[in-house]
């Protein structure tokens, strides 16, 4: 039988844990204030305008690169709902110059957009109910990339 001289233990030591990493952060995106965290992601993503108060996942993104010419993944958390955050993409883009290719509304909204020799292919899913309302990636990548496709032996 568990003595409760343990289970008191037992229970302080998790709520501790529990605790500590709750105030733990992740550093996954810049801190600081508005204009400062906005500075940063100005110099990561160039002329690609993002959601007030989005955030960058860092752990799940992958950006080569800076400014005006990175290629690859950002991940962000957004504090909108995914149709607040799909209206800003489809008014935002084109005023800074980007021409939309495709765009479909869904339970995953798809949004598609080109710019001199770049293509962003921006992906909105619902948040979960503990985390942020919209996850929002965005894939960079040169419009006329050479892919090759694997050959079959």
């Amino acid at each position: 039988m568990i003595k409760t001289h343990t289970l008191k233990i037992s229970a302080l030591a998790l709520f501790m844990s529990v605790l500590v990493g709750g105030c733990a952060s992740s550093g996954d995106s810049a801190t600081g204030t508005p204009s400062e965290v906005q500075e940063v992601q100005t110099q990561l993503l160039g002329d690609m305008p993002l959601p007030a108060a989005s955030k960058i996942i860092g752990s799940d993104s992958l950006i080569i690169g800076r400014g005006d010419s990175w290629v690859g993944r950002v991940v962000l958390s957004g504090v909108q709902t995914p149709t607040d955050i799909y209206a800003f993409f489809q008014s935002e883009y084109p005023r800074a110059g980007w021409t939309t290719i495709s765009a479909v509304k869904s339970k995953t909204s798809i949004l598609v957009f080109t710019k001199g020799d770049r293509t962003a292919t921006v992906e909105l899913n619902e948040g979960s109910l503990a985390g942020p309302k919209t996850m929002i990636t965005i894939t960079s990548s040169p419009k006329n990339a050479n892919v090759i496709a694997p050959s079959r032996k």
